[in-house]
């Protein structure tokens, strides 16, 4: 057994990133009632440190200054030291970083803020070296010591500044969207799409999922090539590039140049979980075979190294790992040399290193080689002269092959912590994946998930927590939690037709309204009213990497206010969306699922009701279109659902296509019902 010359308390935390800090020679502690009285009790200004386990630069700063014992001095002198693991506590996370981007302009991870002993900011910034980093705790301890009362004034505007940031008001000039708004939307950020390689102009690049999904579906219902073209350019690039890991399939959190060639190595659930949704959404219009086999390899990679016994998720993979001369170093595990490649590949190496750029255009670092296409299956065919199924059949055999080899070294490691929203993304990634290619498997895990998060994380008292690890869940759920599990069960309800998952998305939604509404605005509170304040209660109104609360929200009150026939679901899903009408307007790519709801509002929108013994073969029918504009709702027997019921004939089974609040005769046939759709605005 290992012995540490420190120990701190957070050796009693299950976060993987709080017990990789557990023997620093700086007193941490972790967040919570205990540590925050201590801190007033102490008259001690409170040091809030927020990373998370995959971070690179949070490894940095540990090594550099939390590992360093002339650094951690003037830490335990002057200040209550916390760590904070920000994909288990967002809340935090969120109010500190809007602290730092109002004092700097700017923010990311590590985020580090000083507080009050109350938890009022008072200073903040990111990544520091050293020597920087204790020259400002000692100015900052020796200003508190002197001249507190400055330091309170300043504590006092900045909180201020923190609660009126992001505010939503209630938009009471009830205007409708019209197919020009998100035509003109749409136009305005044109200025910042990167027509050549795909994605945003410039570096660094992020997948941004909700963008592609929305842009597909504005590009489809309003006939705008040139928008499909790029989703396809963005699209074929992101799985073409070195963000995208050729060799064990899933994508890398983003990609530090605007060629998608070298990532910023850390593998995150959310990101795989959404692109799943996306690429399986995109073959769905396009067929393009590209987008099938990026889904399937990247199921492959999320069951292999993501996936828990119980059929949990787990959060992520780290950027660095151990190189071969036994130092931590970013992105280690998934580089190359050509030597190692010829060595391995023996005479395929030519081949293979034509096929995925073994040369200047793939070269990263210190000889090392981040694998990437440029040329389809069909052109590599071409140029090499060598059938296409003999190429495939190649390309899966090196994948093999550098799979088992590059088991052989030290692996990134692992955060096993599950986060329900996390975990309703991926679900929801299962879900669309099994809808577009029928594979049982896939269901299987889904259905597996979603009663993982049935059994584990919802109370007996109706509420969600947000974390599980070791066979323990804990952390009162946010809104992210249950708006991610609202939208999965719903999806899961489609393609199984079992009435128990949409019953339970509505219980969830109903607990969302008790707790989380605000009745002044419309809008939802990201923390339960239930949880202990912190200096702020905030809405997260803008949609990120990953959509934000308040959108998903929304879209569930759309489709739940169909399913139910409920009007207050309908109007709140509205009012919603009228009060982030201007900033959609200002930011699209920040509002892109909002505008999803939008596309909603604004063309035709369909029920589609499915009834009789063949209900589920007519659904997956209907599923091998790409149908943005529709929900589906399903019984192989008698229901009561509002959009079910008086529609079970037996021995028979009927389509019906509904829209505005009336319906069209039934059908029979899956062709003639879907020929009743108008997709295009």
């Amino acid at each position: 057994m290992t012995e540490y010359k420190f120990t701190n308390s957070l050796i009693k935390e299950t976060s993987p990133y709080l017990l990789q800090h557990a023997h620093n020679p700086v007193n941490w502690y972790a967040w919570n009632s205990e540590t925050l009285e201590l801190a007033k009790k102490e008259n001690k200004l409170i040091l809030i440190s927020i990373g998370y386990s995959s971070c690179h630069w949070c490894h940095v700063m540990e090594h550099e200054s939390f590992e360093n014992e002339e650094v951690a001095a003037v830490m335990n002198a002057n200040y209550i030291n916390i760590k904070v693991d920000r994909e288990e506590r967002p809340d935090i996370d969120q109010i500190y970083m809007n602290a730092v981007q109002l004092m700097t302009g700017s923010g990311g991870w590590p985020l580090n803020c000083i507080a009050l002993p109350d938890g009022r900011p008072i200073w903040g910034g990111t990544y520091f070296q050293k020597e920087n980093w204790i020259n400002a705790l000692t100015q900052i301890s020796k200003m508190y010591t002197e001249k507190p009362n400055e330091v309170i004034d300043y504590a006092v505007k900045l909180t201020e500044g923190v609660k009126n940031s992001g505010l939503v008001t209630l938009n009471e000039n009830v205007k409708e969207f019209s197919v020009d708004d998100l035509k003109e939307i749409t136009n305005k950020w044109q200025l910042y799409m990167d027509f050549d390689l795909g994605g945003r102009t410039g570096a660094p690049k992020f997948p941004l999922p909700n963008n592609y999904q929305f842009l597909l579906r504005y590009g489809t219902q309003a006939s705008n090539n040139s928008i499909l073209n790029y989703v396809n350019t963005t699209l074929t690039n992101m799985a073409f590039g070195g963000i995208y890991d050729q060799v064990g399939g899933g994508f890398s959190r983003y990609s530090v140049d605007k060629k998608w060639h070298v990532p910023h190595f850390e593998k995150m659930l959310y990101d795989n979980g959404q692109l799943v949704s996306l690429y399986a959404e995109a073959y769905l219009a396009t067929k393009n075979p590209l987008y099938k086999k990026t889904v399937f390899h990247t199921l492959e990679f999320i069951e292999r190294e993501l996936t828990s016994k119980e059929g949990a998720f787990y959060s992520s993979l780290d950027a660095d790992s151990i190189n071969s001369e036994g130092k931590l170093e970013e992105g280690a595990y998934y580089v190359w040399t050509i030597n190692e490649l010829k060595s391995i590949l023996g005479n395929d190496y030519n081949l293979f290193s034509d096929y995925f750029n073994v040369n200047h255009y793939g070269l990263w670092e210190h000889n090392n080689y981040v694998l990437l296409r440029t040329k389809s299956n069909i052109e590599i065919s071409e140029s090499e002269d060598i059938a296409i199924l003999d190429l495939e059949e190649k390309v899966e055999k090196w994948q093999h092959i550098l799979l088992k080899e590059r088991n052989k070294k030290e692996k990134p490691r692992l955060d096993d912590k599950s986060l329900t929203s996390w975990n309703a993304l991926m679900l929801k990634g299962y879900i669309d994946a099994y809808k577009v290619f029928d594979e049982p498997h896939f269901l299987e895990i889904a259905i597996k998930n979603a009663t993982f998060i049935l059994s584990k994380q919802l109370q007996e008292n109706g509420n969600l927590n947000h974390t599980y690890k070791n066979g323990r869940s804990s952390i009162n759920g946010y809104l992210e939690d249950y708006a991610s599990v609202i939208d999965a069960y719903i999806s899961l309800y489609e393609v199984t037709l079992n009435e128990k998952w949409l019953a339970i998305a509505k219980q969830l939604t109903d607990y969302v309204f008790d707790h989380f509404f605000d009745t002044k605005t419309s809008m939802f509170y990201f923390t339960s009213d239930e949880d202990h304040n912190l200096i702020t209660r905030k809405m997260e109104i803008e949609d990120n990497v990953i959509p934000a609360s308040n959108s998903i929200m929304a879209k569930n009150l759309f489709l739940l206010s169909h399913y139910y026939s409920n009007g207050y679901y309908l109007k709140v899903s509205k009012q919603m969306l009228h009060n982030v009408k201007e900033r959609t307007e200002q930011y699209a790519s920040g509002y892109s699922n909002w505008l999803q709801l939008a596309c909603n509002f604004t063309g035709d929108f369909y029920e589609l009701a499915i009834s009789g013994k063949d209900a589920s073969a007519r659904i997956k029918e209907i599923n091998k279109n790409y149908i943005p504009n529709k929900l589906i709702a399903g019984g192989i027997s008698k229901s009561k659902l509002p959009l079910m019921e008086g529609r079970f004939i037996d021995n028979e089974t009927f389509i019906y296509v509904c829209v505005n609040n009336a319906c069209k005769l039934p059908e029979k046939n899956t062709e003639k019902a879907l020929s009743q759709l108008k997709i295009k605005f």
